[in-house]
């Protein structure tokens, strides 16, 4: 605005916010700067606020969304991976994801937490019992963590539609458990012929699913947990595809043997299967290895 005083000098108003800026570095401006480096003068605002953060209660506490971004900004490169094994309310994914909407980057996130259990005698967890409960979940800390990062990355793109368009909110969640596969050693004297022989046909667990299996063909195979994985009908089989054509993995049991055939022709890097598939059909595993030798020599065949 430009205004003119009483000897007629030529004067113009700016608003003080135009005026005075926040910079993460030392830049070159005409305008007054002032450099972060006080982390608690600078984020001890925040903490009056961080309960509504997220919109997620948690009675514990959590840590401000700004502080841990301005961390994140400063350690880290747009393609870095960061690790917190205290996930709490998941405000390091959080951060994440808001700093990767800011600058276009591509970091990753990795959390990790104890199943420790919701307190629901305290007032402040109240609302959150009765949301998991609602929505039949266990009263866990990491319900806390995969709820606020749906709403927080749906809040993100909402909120920048266009730096976060192509915005990466998705996650998977994986649990510690044991192997899938049994246990196949016993001593001769604790074997029942009835039960524990007839059990061994297979030598996967009864209580497993075939995404268990897929998971765990994963991390023997080193295949990275965060990669694509897509899933087709063939042949009115279930069959995944991770990364494409790197890994491919079929769970189901009898397999046609054209299904083979089919599955040679996109010459996966590697292809994992049952051994339960070949039960009481030896032939089809010798056909199997001779289809792929001819169509696809380059496939690694395995069988669990």
């Amino acid at each position: 605005m430009l205004t003119k005083n009483s000897k007629g000098t030529i004067r113009q108003r700016i608003r003080l916010s135009h005026k005075i800026k926040q910079s993460h570095d030392f830049v070159s401006s005409e305008c007054i700067t002032t450099i972060r480096g006080d982390w608690w003068r600078d984020f001890y605002k925040d903490m009056g606020n961080v309960s509504k953060e997220g919109n997620i209660t948690f009675a514990n506490g959590k840590k401000p969304i700004r502080l841990i971004k301005q961390i994140t900004y400063a350690v880290t490169e747009p393609n870095d991976l960061i690790l917190d094994f205290f996930a709490g309310s998941a405000t390091t994914a959080h951060a994440v994801m808001q700093l990767n909407a800011e600058d276009s980057g591509n970091r990753k996130f990795i959390l990790v937490q104890v199943p420790e259990d919701i307190d629901a005698t305290k007032n402040d967890n109240k609302g959150l019992v009765a949301l998991l409960q609602e929505q039949n979940k266990p009263l866990k800390i990491s319900e806390i963590s995969k709820e606020r990062i749906r709403r927080a990355g749906k809040k993100i793109k909402e909120e920048n539609p266009e730096t976060a368009k192509d915005l990466d909110i998705g996650f998977r969640v994986l649990k510690v458990d044991t192997s899938n596969m049994k246990n196949t050693y016993y001593k001769p004297n604790e074997i029942n012929q009835q039960q524990q022989i007839a059990g061994l046909i297979s030598n996967i667990k009864e209580d497993r699913t075939n995404e268990d299996l897929l998971f765990q063909v994963m991390l023997d195979s080193g295949v990275q947990l965060d990669l694509e994985i897509t899933t087709e009908e063939i042949m009115g089989k279930k069959v995944y595809f991770v990364a494409a054509n790197s890994l491919c993995a079929c769970f189901e049991t009898n397999l046609p043997e054209r299904l083979f055939s089919e599955l040679a022709k996109r010459e996966p890097v590697t292809l994992v299967l049952k051994d339960s598939s070949f039960v009481n059909n030896d032939a089809l595993k010798t056909n199997v290895v001779q289809i792929f030798r001819q169509l696809s020599p380059e496939t690694e065949l395995k069988v669990i």
